[in-house]
């Protein structure tokens, strides 16, 4: 079975929401994407695992990348899709079925674009990173992934957002020794101790970043705390969990020596990090597609997968239809509008005089 990708961008929608493909189940969805694009001679499909390549090979000047992932969420009583008013709901319907139906549609209707195109449709982006098929793309074959210019169609209200912050989660450790909560003094308590630590974080004054003409604002904030042994036990350790998102001219090595500044004096463990994505507006290829969007670029405020295509030096932008707000919800919906106004632009992008 494979999906018809000459139906309208909403209808072929409402079809992907249809075929269930939360995180881990995406072979079914990931078999009929494969099946529709082989038909379309135009292009060259690859397939690795449940992520599905398609290119054309034109020999043009450039080449961009197109991507978009085929995961959801868990179910949450949000299937069948339904449409009324304009709007498709369903699961997945804005995160982000909606652009994998607009990057479906210009996939099997551009066999001449301006720039040669690879198209990229990944699982598991909605889990833990070792299992997320761009990931495990850019460490098997990279080469597939090259580009002057990325877009990732992660849902932005149809409105170009630029680049994404970096993110690093730290723990930042106080140890004390343990006594008696009545006789207190025999010890030293390890969450009294931390309060240091977070006087610390509120008097710190996150950057203000200017990148290409946007201004990435950065955050740093304690997430959790954990420490205590007893309801009569003075505790002996504390750890407060912080996160740090950074500006994306920041690297990960930067972030890290900035945070070992900040909480000097203490026990820092790095437990998770992630690099951000340049916005690259001064490339041509993204110059000329923010002319054809139109509107203000914004930068991304949060983490995605454009990342990844920075540490390949292709740099990247989130575009897409829906409202990032409601990605996950129940209701979750996608503008039909929207899905046809990111076709019609993209379109324009990829067959004006480049």
């Amino acid at each position: 079975m494979s999906l018809d990708l000459t139906m309208s961008g909403p209808d072929l929608t409402e079809a992907l929401v249809n075929v269930s493909s939360v995180s881990g189940t995406e072979e079914s969805l990931a078999d009929q994407v494969e099946a529709a694009l082989s038909a379309y001679g135009h292009l060259k499909v690859f397939r690795h695992g449940n992520t599905v390549v398609a290119r054309t090979d034109l020999g043009r000047a450039e080449r961009i990348v197109i991507a978009g992932h085929l995961d959801t969420v868990p179910l949450n009583a949000n299937l069948p899709a339904r449409r009324a008013e304009g709007l498709i709901h369903g699961l997945g319907a804005c995160d982000m079925k909606g652009g994998v139906a607009v990057g479906l549609r210009l996939a099997a209707t551009l066999a001449e674009p301006n720039r040669d195109v690879t198209y990229v449709f990944y699982d598991c982006e909605e889990v833990e990173s070792e299992r997320n098929g761009l990931f495990k793309l850019t460490k098997s074959n990279p080469e597939l992934l090259e580009g002057v210019f990325a877009v990732v169609m992660e849902p932005s209200n149809a409105v170009v957002e630029a680049g994404c912050q970096g993110t690093m989660r730290i723990e930042v450790t106080t140890r004390g020794e343990r006594a008696h909560s009545a006789r207190s003094w025999m010890g030293v308590n390890a969450i009294h101790v931390a309060g240091e630590i977070l006087a610390r974080l509120a008097a710190y004054e996150p950057r203000r970043v200017p990148i290409d003409g946007l201004e990435y604002r950065e955050g740093l904030n304690a997430v959790g705390i954990t420490g205590g042994v007893a309801g009569n036990v003075v505790p002996d350790l504390c750890t407060v969990e912080v996160n740090y998102r950074f500006a994306p001219s920041r690297s990960e090595a930067e972030a890290e020596a900035h945070l070992r500044e900040v909480f000097a004096g203490y026990d820092v463990v790095v437990t998770d990090s992630a690099p951000g994505g340049l916005p690259g507006l001064e490339r041509p290829a993204a110059a000329a597609f923010l002319q054809v969007v139109g509107g203000e670029p914004k930068p991304k405020f949060g983490w995605t997968d454009v990342a990844r295509f920075t540490l390949l030096g292709v740099p990247a932008v989130n575009y897409g239809p829906g409202d990032p707000l409601y990605a996950h919800k129940q209701d979750e919906f996608v503008p039909e509008a929207e899905i046809e106004l990111c076709e019609q632009r993209l379109r324009s992008w990829l067959t004006d005089p480049a």
